[in-house]
């Protein structure tokens, strides 16, 4: 059992994921506003975070933001409308570790929230300590150094890149990266493209010249372990 928090103003959107969460056998708590959200996450944290992009008082891009600021492992998805591609966009660049488009299937953002759960307390199969450059991942205890000095990652940031060490050499297209590690085979491969920018800003010396997440044009992805 989880505890969820659900930050939406729509009372009717609100009742129908709690209500959802609570037949799956989580335990969710609601607020309405993103101010509401932050002082909750900032006095008992919860297990997970379904984040409403259009929220009053502290709108959500700005509550993502400054949650990230304090827990880089508190699994967030998004609840975005079909509409606000630039605003989905902004919350994963933010951090966030996945999202749904409304109106959504009620089971679909169930399956969702607890492969994010499931996958955050999970050891890759992998496990061990892998290296690439200055670079080091110890999966069991999801640890990240660069140069000796501790790194912070997302949930999801943690797993792709532990996945992609895992395989140095070989190339992923996005669809196979959203499938071993997002554990979907359907989905907007732009949330690929956005962690694997994230993680350059955070592993590579020169992110607009990476060393090591190489571009392979027309397919995806490779780890070069130099």
């Amino acid at each position: 059992m989880a505890r969820v928090l659900v930050v939406d103003d729509d009372p009717t959107v609100a009742g129908v994921v709690v209500g959802y969460l609570e037949r799956a056998g989580h335990q969710p708590l609601h607020v309405a506003d993103g101010r509401k959200a932050l002082d909750t996450i900032a006095a008992d944290p919860p297990d997970l975070v379904v984040l409403d992009l259009m929220l009053p008082e502290v709108g959500g891009l700005e509550v993502c933001r400054q949650v990230r600021a304090g827990h880089q492992h508190l699994p967030i998805i998004m609840l975005t409308a079909l509409g606000e591609a630039d605003e989905r966009i902004a919350g994963l660049e933010l951090g966030a570790d996945d999202y749904v488009s409304k109106p959504f299937s009620p089971r679909e953002l169930i399956l969702r929230i607890e492969s994010v759960l499931r996958r955050a307390g999970e050891t890759p199969p992998s496990s061990g300590v892998l290296g690439a450059g200055s670079v080091t991942v110890d999966t069991a205890a999801r640890i990240v150094t660069r140069d000796g000095a501790e790194l912070s990652l997302t949930t999801r940031e943690f797993d792709l890149l532990a996945y992609l060490m895992a395989h140095p050499g070989r190339a992923f297209s996005r669809a196979e990266l959203m499938q071993h590690v997002w554990g979907w085979t359907f989905g907007d491969q732009s949330t690929v493209t956005v962690h694997v920018r994230r993680l350059r800003e955070k592993i590579e010396d020169n992110p607009t010249e990476p060393s090591l997440i190489k571009t392979v044009w027309g397919i995806g992805y490779r780890l070069e372990a130099p």
